[in-house]
């Protein structure tokens, strides 16, 4: 099946005009499956991380948000063991007046701005609200032994 025109055009804006900091490269055998990957924001406890994604666009797009989903391990109060992401864009606040590049924008600002008091994993929140030094720590640790190139 063909792809919508807005596809096409999304997908070669964010090949010839990339976000800083942001990989998505469709995959050749499914134009809406995408590899995504996301630099750890400076001054977080993701700095120096490179953290993969998957995104698929389902049939609907844009009327309903993109499917995004991590697949590097983090620790993070609002992405859970199985990397999915509590993010009002990706919910009831999704709008097909927003892009590919918004909704990985606003993946990276999450990573920035983690949010214990909309909690997704609910273990992780809990620990950053009672110890948030430690909390940060532990999720540097995280990005050093699972987002950096020499992890495994």
């Amino acid at each position: 099946m063909a792809l919508p025109k807005r596809i096409i055009k999304e997908t070669e804006r964010l090949v010839s005009d990339p976000v800083p900091g942001i990989t998505a490269v469709p995959h050749d055998d499914n134009l809406r499956y995408f590899d995504v990957t996301v630099d750890g924001p400076s001054q977080s406890p993701y700095e120096g991380g490179v953290f993969k994604l998957e995104l698929f666009l389902p049939e609907e797009y844009p009327m309903v948000a993109p499917k995004v989903r991590f697949l590097t391990k983090i620790y993070h109060p609002n992405i859970d063991k199985l990397g999915r992401i509590c993010l009002d864009v990706l919910k009831t606040n999704w709008s097909p007046a927003l892009q590919i590049r918004t909704i990985l924008l606003s993946v990276q600002a999450l990573l920035g701005a983690p949010n214990p008091d909309d909690p997704l994993a609910n273990d992780v929140a809990q620990r950053w609200k009672e110890d948030e030094r430690a909390a940060i720590s532990t999720a540097r640790e995280w990005t050093k032994n699972y987002a950096q190139d020499d992890a495994a």
